[in-house]
């Protein structure tokens, strides 16, 4: 299989997060597509494990598995933790240096506005907007342990 130069690799990585820095509280979806069993919850909240419909524009940069990185870091066992500490991952000093534990208030600052919640982090997501949305992705995290 022949490799792509890293120009590909960054107009592919661009085309894909097209709509990670959106306002839109929806994520994409193509016509006639059905949604995965891990999008098929409602956005009351969490069932069974599965992740709200919301949390698709989160899993596009994050992995819920241990240990798992993407653009952005595990979720996996994210509340609860000391804000920029999960070994492997590269944050920002503003995060490392904001104080903050992931907890439901703090989640729900951040994924509000995270660039307003912590200026000068790295996360590049204009923020969830819809409360009941928030909620639902929260109480999805709070289950990733």
């Amino acid at each position: 299989m022949r490799q792509i130069g890293r120009i590909g690799a960054a107009l592919l990585l661009a085309a894909g997060l097209a709509g990670c820095g959106s306002n839109s509280d929806q994520p994409a979806e193509e016509p006639g597509a059905t949604a995965s069993p891990s999008q098929s919850a409602s956005v009351a909240g969490p069932v069974a494990g599965a992740a709200p419909a919301a949390f698709a524009q989160c899993a596009a940069c994050h992995s819920v598995q241990p240990e798992t990185m993407g653009i952005g870091p595990s979720l996996h066992g994210v509340t609860g933790r000391k804000a920029g500490t999960l070994a492997g991952f590269a944050y920002s000093a503003a995060l490392k240096n904001s104080g903050l534990v992931w907890d439901e208030s703090s989640l729900n600052k951040y994924l509000e506005a995270p660039l307003v919640a912590v200026p000068g982090n790295k996360m590049s997501y204009a923020g969830l907007k819809d409360p009941a949305k928030r909620k639902a992705v929260i109480e999805y995290l709070a289950t990733l342990k």
